[in-house]
């Protein structure tokens, strides 16, 4: 009786080492259990990364995740997500020993050890009230945006978490059309060629703004498909109506490549869709179209060879990272399921690659942490 309980057992996990790291159908959420194609990365889950948070620190929902020049990884995470028995120290009187909330901005090694923290309220800025996207610049300065319903703005900061700018206005907002005021913006990206830093702009508008990105002088801004912006009541995104001309909020991602592309993450819509610098229309990928509620696309990041071949697409409703061919944009695989073990997502939010192709990623809602995925090789095993 015992063997064969223990044949049984066998049996599924072999059927389970068949089915992960299947290649999925591109159109909907189900999988179709055949192998990656031939030469897609294969990645291998660090189930010991980051290191525990010294004193008590605790992080809440991670919402943005980048890696600067050195390869650390920067997290921005939500401290009032944290409920009253995770913080249970910070209370008052304290309720237990553990935990409190660590600030904001952290900035980890490759090895996970925490280096710095900072962030919150302070002189000559308005923090916003939901910590959303984060982002490294070529000069290594630290870019801030918050979802809130007030937060309107995004801020810019050295590492050591000196205020240098702030674009937009909390509590002010003036719509799609606007060339000072933001609407929620989601998360941004800074082109070194040209000094410019673009919004994806967001929770409230439904377009990518480009400023300077020392002054915060207005340059440009488009919707989807390169058109003018509008923000007349939309419809909710149904997979078999025809794509809609405008971005469906929120305007979740934006990347820019080393040949010149924009790339945004249309989330609500389960599309990514791609422009030259000047918002002209190249193309556009559907990630499992099929795909309700809050979308597919969530967050991107490019392999870090310098053709950038492979495009990661974090997907925060199906649970999972999709791996695309970058040219042609077809989808070669994915890895991950709904799950609270390591490897496994809850609502995986953010996603960001290292100079050695390791994955790192943040979720949100009650997922509350941060993976890190180990580049293993390109192509099935041999």
């Amino acid at each position: 009786m015992r063997y064969r309980y223990f044949l049984a057992f066998s049996l599924v996990l072999m059927v389970l080492a068949i089915t992960v790291g299947c290649r999925p159908d591109a159109n909907g959420p189900t999988q179709q259990a055949i192998e990656p194609a031939d030469g897609t990365p294969q990645f291998k889950v660090d189930p010991f990364w980051p290191k525990p948070l010294p004193n008590n620190l605790l992080i809440g929902q991670v919402s943005g995740i980048a890696v600067d020049s050195e390869d650390h990884i920067w997290i921005v995470h939500r401290p009032g997500s944290l409920t009253a028995d995770e913080a249970a120290a910070a209370q008052t009187p304290p309720v237990a020993m553990c935990c409190v909330s660590a600030p904001p901005v952290i900035e980890l090694d490759a090895e996970g050890n925490i280096l710095r923290a900072w962030g919150g309220p302070g002189e000559g800025y308005e923090w916003p009230q939901s910590e959303h996207g984060i982002f490294v610049d070529y000069k290594d300065n630290v870019w801030i945006a918050g979802s809130g319903s007030n937060d309107h703005h995004v801020l810019k900061f050295t590492q050591d978490g000196t205020f240098l700018l702030q674009i937009g206005k909390a509590g002010e907002t003036a719509g799609s059309n606007d060339t000072n005021l933001l609407g929620r913006p989601a998360e941004m990206a800074v082109d070194p060629g040209a000094n410019e830093v673009y919004i994806s702009d967001g929770y409230l508008n439904r377009r990518v703004i480009v400023f300077d990105a020392d002054t915060g002088d207005y340059k440009r801004h488009w919707g989807a498909y390169g058109e003018v912006p509008e923000d007349t009541p939309l419809d909710p995104y149904d997979p078999e109506a025809p794509p809609s001309r405008q971005f469906q909020s929120p305007v979740h991602a934006v990347l820019i490549s080393n040949d010149s592309l924009v790339y945004i993450c249309d989330r609500a819509n389960s599309r990514i869709q791609v422009f030259q610098k000047d918002g002209k229309f190249v193309t556009e990928v559907s990630i499992a179209k099929k795909t309700l509620g809050p979308g597919s696309s969530w967050d991107a990041d490019f392999s870090p060879d310098s053709e950038q071949q492979f495009l990661y697409v974090a997907d925060g409703t199906n649970q999972q990272v999709w791996i695309l061919d970058r040219q042609s944009l077809e989808i070669l695989g994915a890895f991950g399921r709904s799950g609270r073990n390591a490897g496994q997502f809850h609502w995986v939010h953010s996603i960001t690659v290292d100079s050695k192709g390791n994955i790192y990623t943040g979720e949100v809602e009650t997922g509350k942490r941060a993976q890190r995925f180990v580049y293993q090789t390109a192509g099935p095993e041999n």
